[in-house]
């Protein structure tokens, strides 16, 4: 697909999700009105709140009420609820600015035609999950200064970071929708891109050694005593002191211990969101060399970080359908996990999908040398009874 006809959905994609986003935050004002109160409940409108107040270009009641003043207090309180709304502008800018280029470089190496259209539906989405977190994460530098400033400026930074990603999944799925649909459209007509089979003897090496390194971050550096060490293992001096909560944003994928006082059939059970992680990051690296048109670098690297994004929805999902707690604090409670760990989806998924292709060009380079010289042995041989030497040929070449 050329780069005019994939512009052409990364950008309704674009454009979709900050005016979903935008609208969401809009509507967060309406939850302080007593008719909402009274049809939600309070702990219904207190959650939608939390989740809606990051997205919503209305400064917060305390700038608000500091803004009316007249006294010099008054005048601070106008300055901060400006910076308030230019931080809220750089924030949906940059999700335009971070979506765009993602939704268009996934659309043209996995376009949705030719049973693609599925693997091409949750990369878009789990990239727009990327470009929201990312987007927060650049403003919320002018998020904090709009609030006074801070000492502990990482672990607000961190806290940030975390918020607002439950509305995100929402609206990063309608603006996938809209840009795989208009993609759909403006791919007619585009030639024909049928789908190649990997060997399974360079697949599955390749998509191991990706898997390995999701499961450094969700296994090993995740476990408790691991997590905390590295929380504590860096220091700092004033705005710069602790440095552990950022970390563990861009560096665990969970949070897991050992069953010790839990009975051993729940914690299992628990774990096994964590083994569904491991599963999809593995099946979709198995599989995304042949969906590619092109399986480079960045291409699986890119691919590689919205499987670890869809895996971890899917098992955030998982707990919250095992999870015993349901019927106490409520369905809308419990997905308040859902769009964590992005940052470290991110950090790990460039990683794993540069060592998948890594593993890839290197077994497919062998499985060519090998076949070359079994050819060599056998001059005989037709080449037309060999399905995969098209295969083998295509992902060695640079």
């Amino acid at each position: 697909m050329t780069y005019r006809r994939a512009a052409i959905p990364a950008v309704v994609g674009g454009v979709l999700i900050p005016v979903l986003l935008w609208w969401a935050g809009a509507s967060a004002q309406a939850l302080h009105l007593q008719g909402a109160v009274d049809l939600l409940g309070g702990r219904t409108t207190a959650e939608l709140e939390h989740w809606l107040v990051p997205w919503s270009y209305d400064p917060p009641d305390s700038l608000r009420f500091s803004a009316g003043s007249s006294d010099t207090a008054g005048s601070d309180g106008s300055r901060y609820g400006e910076l308030y709304r230019t931080a809220l502008q750089i924030r949906f800018v940059a999700v335009f600015a971070f979506f765009v280029p993602g939704a268009l470089f996934l659309v043209r190496r996995l376009p949705p035609v030719r049973g693609r259209t599925p693997a091409a539906l949750l990369a878009v989405w789990a990239w727009g999950l990327v470009a929201g977190t990312l987007a927060v994460a650049v403003s919320a530098p002018w998020l904090i200064a709009s609030q006074g400033g801070s000492y502990c400026f990482l672990p607000q930074l961190a806290s940030m970071i975390s918020s607002g990603r439950q509305i995100l999944v929402v609206a990063a799925l309608v603006a996938a929708v809209g840009a795989v649909l208009v993609a759909r459209v403006t791919a007619e007509g585009a030639g024909p891109l049928p789908r190649r089979p990997v060997p399974a003897p360079a697949a599955r090496p390749a998509a191991t050694a990706g898997t390995a390194v999701i499961a450094l971050s969700s296994v090993v550096l995740s476990y408790q005593s691991n997590a905390a060490a590295l929380q504590t293992a860096f220091t700092g001096s004033g705005v710069f002191a602790e440095p552990g909560d950022l970390l563990r944003q861009w560096l665990l994928l969970g949070a897991w211990t050992g069953p010790s006082g839990t009975p051993l059939g729940d914690w299992l059970l628990y774990r096994s969101a964590d083994v569904l992680l491991l599963a999809v990051v593995w099946w979709a690296l198995r599989l995304l060399p042949g969906l590619l048109t092109r399986a480079a670098v960045p291409a699986m690297a890119v691919g590689a970080v919205c499987a670890t994004v869809i895996g971890l929805l899917a098992s955030q999902l998982l707990r919250v359908v095992t999870d015993g707690t349901g019927m106490r604090w409520g369905l809308l409670h419990l997905s308040a996990v859902l769009g964590g760990g992005v940052p470290a989806a991110l950090t790990f998924g460039l990683v794993a999908g540069a060592a998948a292709a890594v593993i890839l060009r290197l077994t497919t380079g062998r499985a060519g040398t090998a076949e070359a010289d079994a050819r060599a042995q056998d001059p005989a041989q037709d080449p037309v009874q060999d399905p995969d030497r098209d295969q083998v040929q295509d992902f060695a070449r640079p």
